[in-house]
């Protein structure tokens, strides 16, 4: 039986295939197709804003009574290498800002005997230097290391909350008028603040890689006990994190390496805490003492002022810590200045000694309303959800028990003392984003705007900040005085508004800082020293003398009549 024929099956040609034409892409995908540059540039602007800010302020400032000290014991260093002058504060945020004055290099003689106070004005106004150029050159340093220190705001929000999380972080920490006030100035608060900061935000980072963050943990904790002894009670609390942070990173199977013995247990897992605090301990200390040598090699010490006795249990605390002589002499003159009894003014009420609420207060104060809100959310947040609770403490811990330690301090004279607080309020505040509220975006833009015209609202005029609540930087005189107002700042300010508009006046004047009011052009005589009936004229007061007025200077404010400010700082009187 034959099979029956087959018959190839014709099938049509199939068309020709249509080339693939591009589909106009949308604002979406344009988005993602330019992020590798849209977020660094958000970062570059928020910083150049914050940097133009603290420039501005920077050039407009007369010195604040701290900055002439540490310039000049800046000077020293750089040009004697001795550790001679201030030695209540390390040496670290001093060489920072050398760097900047060995690019003014003033004329120095270093034969000039006298308190440090003389010495820092003897530098500035009798040395034949500029002053205004000096004092730029040595804050320009603070200023970059202000700016760095926003990147770490940046990268550890970011760690946390993503880049979103991230950008809130950076804008609230660049729009702090604290931040900004203190970060253009030549003083410690603000170093010491970000290597706190940077020590917290690598020890957490240790987590997954233990072995490169940290010794850089402790290179960073070093430099903030390098550059104020304020920051000491952040070594145990860094020290028990890095602790954490090598269990945890044992428990993911990062840690170190131990031969010979099962993967994890309960030994092992005592001995790489103790490990990891050791390594973050034995490196800080190792800072600082590299730190004293850079100063001087072979650690002279002959300080300039006599450095008074500690007995007891604080000075016996002392003399066992492995830290240098010097370092060891500088906390005993920190426990003579505590034991002072010192002048406080909060909410319009003077007293002496000290509150145990005055730093809180003062916060509360002088914190944005935006970075509070989000920053209290954000704490909140770090505890609450279950994702970011491992976090809480690397962001809870520090600046709570550094703002504990201050609180029992004697010297109620600012929040620079607890500069570290909205610091850390802004990295907490970008946890924000991990709630689900419909209106969590739009809430959250809300308050960083909030936050960024409250700042701009009181440009250049960063020192007397105040929030919305307390009538902003118009009041704070009335609530808060020293550097939360008056520091001495506004002294070339002053004497432009006596050029401009009372030339030729006669001016009495009370004048709280470190300038020399002549150098500027002002004369004026001291009206506490003559009759009340003989001051006639213009009475010019510094804000914290306002404040702290009583007897004859409070007779002679109350039977004048205001006809000024300048800088927030300085009121102006008409008699």
């Amino acid at each position: 039986m034959m099979a029956p024929e087959q018959h190839p099956v014709l099938t049509a040609p199939a068309p020709a295939a249509e080339p693939v034409r591009p589909t106009p892409a949308g604002p979406c995908a344009r988005l993602r197709r330019h992020r590798r540059w849209l977020l660094p540039l958000l970062v570059v602007l928020l910083l150049a804003q914050m940097a133009a800010a603290m420039v501005t302020t920077a050039v407009r400032q007369t010195p604040t009574i701290d900055e002439p000290v540490y310039v000049a014991t800046a000077t020293d260093s750089l040009r004697e290498h001795r550790l001679r002058y201030n030695p209540e504060h390390p040496p670290l945020g001093k060489l920072l800002i050398a760097a900047g004055v060995a690019v003014a290099d003033p004329h120095y003689d270093p034969s000039y005997t006298g308190p440090q106070g003389e010495v820092g004005r003897h530098l500035l106004y009798e040395s034949g230097n500029d002053p205004w150029r000096l004092m730029l050159w040595a804050r320009l340093p603070v200023i970059a290391l202000t700016l760095l220190c926003g990147l770490v705001v940046f990268a550890f929000a970011r760690d946390l909350a993503g880049t979103a999380g991230g950008l809130v972080a950076l804008a609230l920490y660049a729009c702090s008028p604290d931040v900004v006030a203190h970060g253009s100035l030549a003083t410690l608060d603000m170093p010491a603040a970000g290597f706190v900061l940077t020590s917290a935000w690598l020890v957490w980072r240790a987590r997954r890689r233990p072995l490169p963050y940290l010794p850089l943990a402790g290179a960073a904790l070093g430099a903030a006990v390098a550059t104020k002894m304020s920051a000491l009670p952040a070594v145990p609390v860094l020290m028990v994190l890095a602790a954490v942070s090598e269990v945890a990173a044992e428990r993911a199977g990062v840690g170190f390496r131990w031969p010979g013995r099962p993967r994890f247990g309960g030994r092992r897992r005592v001995l790489s805490a103790l490990g990891g605090a050791a390594v973050v301990a034995v490196v800080a200390v190792a800072v600082v003492w590299a730190v004293y040598l850079a100063v001087d090699p072979r650690l002279r010490f002959a300080p300039a002022e006599p450095v008074p006795a500690v007995h007891g249990l604080r000075g016996r605390l002392t003399e066992l810590l492995p830290l240098p002589e010097a370092y060891r002499a500088g906390m005993r003159v920190q426990f003579g200045l505590e034991d002072h009894p010192w002048q406080g003014f909060l909410f319009g009420h003077l007293y002496t000694g000290s509150l145990w609420y005055y730093l809180p207060a003062a916060l509360l104060v002088k914190t944005p309303l935006g970075l509070l809100a989000l920053g209290a959310a954000g704490a909140v947040a770090v505890v609450a959800r279950r994702r970011l609770r491992p976090a809480a403490p690397y962001v809870v811990l520090p600046p709570a028990v550094l703002l504990a330690a201050a609180m029992t301090g004697s010297r109620d004279f600012g929040t620079r003392y607890a500069l570290f607080v909205p610091v850390f309020l802004a990295v907490a505040a970008a946890c924000v984003g991990t709630f689900r509220w419909r209106w969590r975006p739009a809430l959250t833009g809300a308050l960083v705007l909030f936050a960024a015209v409250s700042s701009l609202r009181t440009f250049p005029y960063y020192l007397p900040y105040a929030n919305e609540a307390f009538g902003g930087p118009a009041h704070t005189h009335r609530l808060l005085h020293d550097s939360n107002v008056d520091w001495g700042q506004d002294l070339g300010r002053l004497a432009d508004r006596l050029r401009d508009r009372y030339p030729g006046e006669r001016v009495w004047l009370v004048y709280k800082g470190s300038g020399v009011p002549s150098y500027y052009g002002i004369h004026g005589a001291d009206p506490r020293r003559v009759p009340p009936e003989r001051v006639h004229g213009l009475l010019v007061v510094s804000d914290s003398a306002v404040a702290k007025a009583r007897g004859r200077l409070a007779e002679l404010i109350e039977s004048s009549r205001p006809v000024g400010d300048v800088g927030r700082s300085i009121s102006l009187y008409r008699r």
